[in-house]
């Protein structure tokens, strides 16, 4: 480290807790970098937990000719179902085939490029389907006779996140939650940045660079620095229900709209259907995202085109939207937007690097571009690394989840196989360090919610930055939908007494 650098707090300095600020701060970290994040509110809270759940492909931007950003997202499809094989879990995605909206060549066509854009190691590659023979076609209706199958992968959205600023802060970066960026000041050889702490504290850091990955916020972040140039955004909100289920086997649905654009119906949390998403022009505000009632009847009307079982808006237990900070490409509706992202390197004083764009399953190729672009100026000699470096939890023998799960079910088998199989998805080898010391299921502790105990909750205030009732129930663990009233409040008072005594991460 030359003497100029010694003076500065860190080398860079993250702005935004969402997956590419931790991703990006995870490579930084790894490369021996100093790193400090920061995230107004917690990880994930917003535009990087209001996701469809998916690593894939984008099987609909082939129709946009945006062959590279799909054979990018496949390429790294297959990284990220090594790297976090716990996390993400392979999914076949059933295509009822309505004619009159695609033909069948188009279709065929289409799933021949997705099969062969990237090379595929786990997933099996797509066929046509009898649906008047295969189990898929039972919920739908009688007009859907055939359909196409072909795989992607789920994920937990904002567990990624968190495993992501987990990697990062084990690398030893600083990951600063409910910490607002107020202010900076650029010099030629570092920024001098004003943050303020979740008290309503104020304190300054200094920092080599800055980057700027602050999603929807990005050109609001920008306008605070005269020489930092805003772009272009379209700003997409795209919002999902959750239905009872609508089927009992564990494929998942792409439906074909009038309007072209394709819904998803995904398998969720055992006893639900994820239904999503919209693509609709936002200029709201960005802290309070919610899905509008045209947006419930469209996804309903989407849904009840194909299964026998009707959707109403009645029958949504839950909803969620996000805005998604999109190039401007010119584009004429919100759906054809371009999903890619761009990375803006400033050095005429010093550094910036702003974040445009970007979805969720290139997050990781976008942080090791950032890098890359840092290298230079902050004089990183260190190679890429993150392409085969498991995630927390994500360490198993040949990334195999079934023989990890048998494992873990025999090393713990005191606890009911279903929750079982969430520890071990949730925090894969990890579970181990949760569970240390715990040999029934009393030891666990008392429940807080349904199907959260004290060890788990504990875990997650520990080790994972969560705050509120809000983060573990939605973000850490998705129990929300099975939480009530007083389970969160119980849940929130629980956690108060335990700051009240000093006990916390």
């Amino acid at each position: 480290m030359t003497e100029r650098a010694a003076h500065v707090d860190y080398d860079v300095l993250v702005v935004g807790g969402g997956i590419n600020g931790t991703g990006i701060a995870r490579d930084l970290a790894g490369r021996g970098a100093r790193v400090m994040l920061v995230e107004q509110d917690d990880l994930a809270q917003h535009t990087s937990s209001a996701s469809t759940k998916l690593i894939h492909g984008g099987l609909r931007y082939l129709e946009y000719r945006e062959f590279g950003l799909v054979r990018k997202a496949l390429q790294e499809r297959e990284v990220l179902l090594s790297v976090a094989p716990h996390l993400i879990a392979p999914l076949r995605f059933v295509m009822p085939h309505v004619p009159e909206l695609r033909p069948a060549w188009m279709i065929r066509a289409g799933l021949f490029l997705y099969d062969h854009l990237s090379r595929r190691a786990v997933l099996e590659g797509s066929r046509s389907v009898n649906l008047r023979m295969h189990f898929a076609g039972a919920p739908l209706v009688d007009s859907i006779t055939r359909g196409f199958i072909y795989s992607d992968a789920a994920v937990d959205d904002a567990r990624l996140v968190v495993l992501n600023a987990l990697g990062a802060h084990e690398r030893g970066a600083r990951i600063a939650t409910r910490t607002r960026f107020v202010a900076a000041s650029r010099g030629e050889h570092e920024w001098r940045v004003t943050l303020c702490d979740a008290a309503g504290h104020p304190h300054e850091v200094s920092a080599r660079a800055l980057v700027n990955a602050a999603g929807p916020w990005v050109n609001a972040l920008a306008a605070g620095d005269a020489d930092a140039s805003a772009r272009a955004l379209r700003l997409v909100k795209g919002s999902h229900i959750v239905t009872r289920k609508l089927f009992d086997h564990d494929h998942a649905y792409i439906l074909q709209n009038d309007d072209r654009r394709i819904i998803f119906a995904i398998p969720w949390q055992r006893d639900y259907t994820l239904i999503g998403t919209t693509d609709v022009d936002y200029e709201g505000p960005l802290s309070d995202v919610r899905i509008t009632r045209e947006e419930i009847d469209y996804l309903c009307a989407a849904v009840n085109r194909y299964f026998r079982k009707p959707v109403a808006p009645g029958d949504v237990v839950w909803s969620y939207a996000g805005v998604r900070p999109l190039l401007a490409d010119g584009a004429d509706d919100a759906a054809s937007a371009t999903r890619d992202y761009q990375l803006q390197l400033d050095t005429a004083r010093a550094p910036l690097l702003t974040v445009f764009g970007g979805k969720i399953t290139t997050y990781r190729r976008l942080a090791e571009e950032a890098v890359e672009q840092l290298a230079g100026p902050l004089a990183i000699t260190a190679p890429a690394w993150t392409h085969a470096a498991p995630l927390p939890g994500g360490e198993m023998p040949d990334a195999d989840f079934a023989r990890f799960l048998k494992a873990f079910g025999e090393r713990h088998p005191y606890l009911p196989p279903e929750l079982a199989h969430r520890y071990a998805r949730a925090y894969g080898m990890r579970a181990d360090i949760m569970l240390d010391g715990i040999g029934s299921m009393d030891a666990l502790g008392v429940p807080l919610a349904p199907g959260l105990h004290e060890a788990e909750a504990s875990y997650l205030i520990e080790h994972e930055w969560a705050r509120t009732a809000d983060d573990i129930l939605w973000r850490r663990t998705k129990l929300g939908l099975q939480a009530s009233a007083d389970d969160i409040a119980r849940l929130d008072a629980w956690i108060a007494a335990r700051a009240a005594i000093g006990i916390g991460g």
